[in-house]
């Protein structure tokens, strides 16, 4: 809601004011585009407002972790707002940040380092457990094998809360329905190859996983294509953008984050002066993530099971179910006394 009436506003703000003529460059992490989820997310916000406001915009790749300094300090010199993409990107900004005060540096998926702080760097991270809690019990009301998997690429915080939600999600279920559902678990150590998502999915798979959900990057387009190989009684669950469409029938949800809104939001705020650094964080409450409106499949999931998640989803905005976020908090982690409608 609060993302929403900020967006609301800009929108006010900018029938009234001139908008600055800017240019923006995003600089990728090793992913890039064509992820279909985190990097492509967070381009489409960039695109959607550049071209709302008429402004320059540009990708510049990073194949490998020694091309981000340099890529942010040559888009420092030509570009007016810079976003570095990516929780492996953070020592990078923080380094070449202070040294162009005139420039905007946007950071997705980074907290600033303690006592690295800086007046024209704005990031956003996301509390990714509460979307990936609503997948992990939608997981947990749907399987039949009463197996279900997990796919991180490299185990990051973001990815890691992805875990951490959707391992929470199972719990509550199994602790509401009288239900054990066991967990299997992989790494691909990497973000830019379906075949290894592909080749770990196909595993779980045959180790009796019906519902695998990855938090993985484009390796997760080869988990998708998996659960599509499988067929029926068999899913996928997606991740950071909606990505049901990439197999219809075939993807369960999409555990989703809107980096879309946070680049496109971002953007906004430099061209209409409102621009405001430091550290955001977005969750359900902000309507900064969520699961996808399950277009392919909804109609296959209870009625019961839908109005639950509303519930669990309320219960998260009123503060009344707080998700994990971390390992030890997961541990520690004990269902609270919760009535179902």
């Amino acid at each position: 809601m609060k993302l929403r009436i900020a967006l609301v506003l800009s929108l006010v703000l900018l029938i009234a004011l001139p908008v600055m003529a800017l240019k923006v460059i995003m600089v990728t992490d090793v992913g890039g585009l064509g992820d279909k989820s985190f990097n492509d997310g967070t381009w489409d916000g960039i695109v959607r407002a550049a071209d709302f406001l008429g402004l320059e915009k540009e990708v510049v790749q990073s194949h490998e972790m020694s091309d981000y300094i340099p890529n942010l300090s040559n888009a420092a010199k030509e570009a007016d707002i810079v976003f570095a993409v990516g929780f492996m990107m953070t020592d990078a900004l923080f380094k070449v940040a202070p040294q162009f005060p005139d420039t905007y540096f946007v950071g997705i998926d980074i907290v600033p380092p303690e006592g690295a702080e800086a007046d024209n760097v704005a990031t956003y991270i996301f509390k990714e457990q509460e979307g990936a809690f609503l997948a992990g019990y939608l997981a947990a009301a749907m399987t039949e094998a009463n197996i279900v998997g997990f796919i991180g690429g490299i185990p990051i915080p973001p990815v890691e809360r992805f875990r951490y939600g959707y391992e929470a999600g199972i719990r509550v279920y199994e602790e509401l329905h009288g239900k054990t559902i066991e967990i299997l678990r992989g790494y691909t150590m990497d973000f830019n190859d379906p075949k290894k998502g592909k080749d770990l999915a196909l595993a779980q798979f045959a180790e009796g996983a019906d519902i695998v959900f990855h938090a993985s990057g484009a390796c997760g387009n080869g988990v998708i294509e998996a659960a599509a190989e499988k067929g029926e009684g068999f899913f996928a669950i997606g991740v950071d953008a909606d990505q049901d469409y990439m197999a219809p029938g075939r993807v369960l949800t999409s555990a989703m984050k809107r980096v879309d809104m946070a680049s496109y939001q971002a953007v906004l705020s430099v061209a209409l002066g409102t621009f405001t650094p430091g550290l955001h964080v977005l969750g359900i409450k902000d309507e900064g993530v969520g699961i996808s409106p399950m277009k392919y499949t909804k109609d296959i999931v209870p009625k019961s099971v839908l109005k639950d998640l509303d519930f669990l989803k309320e219960e998260i905005k009123k503060g009344v179910l707080v998700v994990p976020d971390t390992q030890e908090a997961l541990d520690a982690f004990e269902v609270p006394e919760i009535t179902l409608p």
